[in-house]
């Protein structure tokens, strides 16, 4: 999404004063957690925005709850801290998310804090390599477990190849980025900001681009706490949709935040909100058909035990229950 549509968007709601009045679900006599645990993430610009303001702090308060962040650098990040226990919440890409359920990890996708572009195929700046056809053979930076790494997959088949024709070579995204730039890859399956600094930065060329093979933005809880704590799960999500109608209403100091948090050049964190989606937070039939088309693409690389009935997994994973009663207004 260009910058004009982005804006676009934004001017259709007049969310003045909307982000004070968002009504968050008032708290029962039912248990509460003594702390609640998320992550955030440069690639979640709501979960920067969110840690910057201490809306949900705000919002805990009042039951005497503490809030503990921690950084992911990637949704294998994330999925691994959500499998441990030692977050409540995390963020991930929607299919990352799916493939950590079907190999047991026990969580609920509950909310969509953003549908982003934020993967694609990159070069260096003076590869010669003009397709994806010509990556036969050739080394491929992704992070295993991650939507540019499922998209790689996803990229490589529709092109006719396989991870058997290329060298996948597995680096957390800040690690691929350096990779490509020192010339020790020949592509890179990029995750923004990491991939906008480096197309700005170091010229490096997007070799293929699918905005249909980037999986939504999720919000993961792990299911006990759910089923424990359901309405302490709901005031995370009425504070994440407080943050999304800020930035819908504030891009450009959204982007400042973005910089700031990151630590990136404001010109990096403009191009990754620019093909940022924050449209619709709601979870539910959409992301499901998208990943169930998806999916696929899990069985045919032997990325989860054969027999799982993936669809199935997607069913289980998408939860809508505690967004419904939140979200204030979607905009057109």
């Amino acid at each position: 999404m260009n910058r004009r549509a982005f804006l676009r968007k934004t001017s259709l709601v007049s969310l003045a004063g909307l982000t004070q009045g968002i009504a968050l679900p008032a708290f029962s006599t039912s248990t509460q957690p003594q702390e609640v645990r998320l992550d955030y993430a440069y690639y979640s610009p709501t979960s920067l925005v969110l840690k910057k303001f201490g809306w949900l702090e705000e919002a805990l308060k009042p039951a005497n709850i503490s809030v503990k962040w921690t950084l992911s650098q990637g949704s294998n990040r994330a999925l691994e801290y959500l499998s441990a226990s030692s977050i409540d919440f995390g963020s991930t890409a929607g299919l990352a998310a799916v493939l950590s359920r079907a190999n047991g990890n026990p969580i609920k996708s509950i909310y969509v804090y953003s549908r982003p572009e934020w993967t694609a195929l990159l070069v260096p700046k003076d590869s010669p390599i003009t397709s994806v056809a010509q990556l036969k053979g050739k080394k491929i930076a992704a992070t295993k477990g991650t939507d540019p790494y499922l998209f790689l997959l996803r990229t490589l088949k529709l092109n006719g190849l396989s991870k058997k024709d290329v060298e996948i070579v597995h680096l957390q995204h800040a690690d691929g980025r350096a990779a490509l730039e020192s010339g020790r890859v020949d592509a890179w399956a990029g995750l923004d900001p990491h991939m906008a600094a480096s197309e700005l930065q170091a010229n490096s060329r997007l070799l293929y681009r699918n905005v249909a093979f980037n999986t939504y933005g999720f919000l993961n809880v792990r299911e006990d706490f759910a089923s424990k704590y359901p309405d302490t799960v709901k005031q995370v999500i009425a504070a994440y949709e407080r943050t999304r109608l800020w930035i819908l209403a504030n891009p450009k100091e959204a982007s400042q935040i973005q910089a700031e948090e990151a630590k990136i050049s404001l010109a990096v964190a403009k191009v990754q909100l620019n093909r940022t989606d924050f449209s619709n937070p709601v979870i539910g039939r959409e992301h499901s058909d998208a990943l169930k088309a998806a999916a696929p693409i899990l069985l045919q690389e032997d990325l989860v035990k054969r027999g799982t009935d993936v669809n199935n997994v997607i069913d289980a994973l998408i939860d809508p229950r505690f967004v419904q009663g939140i979200v204030v207004r979607k905009p057109a």
